[in-house]
């Protein structure tokens, strides 16, 4: 009777690692498939993601080229503003200078008629008087 019990027994174990088996051959056989299609997936993804890059790299060269001719210009158009400062800045300062002396010459000899004096007798002289203006702030 021992011996027809150990027989049940190991029929009974060779059953459940042979139902263990089976499962492990599906579940292997899924994950090749899996990864088999994520490596035909994968493949051209990485190819058109290499020329995505190689195509932002490209653009990223035009960009810099264009930077660079930008400060250039940027660099010419100081030089000239300080160039054309220098030439005309003071030049015109003066002109300017001058048109003003030349306006407020003009201008006190028309108004620099000589006011009649009046002499005055008493040995004292009158306050001066204020005119009626305010001068504002500003």
């Amino acid at each position: 009777m021992a011996g027809l019990l150990v027989a049940v027994f190991w029929a009974i174990l060779v059953s459940f690692l042979a139902v263990v088996l089976v499962r492990l051959a599906q579940t292997l056989k899924a994950a090749t498939k899996l990864v088999t299609g994520v490596t035909e997936q994968a493949v051209p993804l990485l190819g058109e993601a290499s020329a995505t890059v190689r195509s932002a790299q490209s653009q990223l060269e035009r960009v810099d080229a264009i930077a660079s001719d930008v400060q250039e210009v940027t660099s010419n158009a100081s030089a000239l503003s300080s160039t054309v400062s220098t030439t005309f800045g003071g030049p015109l300062v003066k002109v300017a200078a001058f048109g003003y002396g030349v306006r407020r010459a003009l201008g006190r000899q028309k108004t620099d008629t000589p006011a009649p004096r009046k002499v005055v007798v008493s040995g004292t002289l009158p306050r001066a008087r204020r005119a009626g203006r305010k001068r504002g702030k500003g």
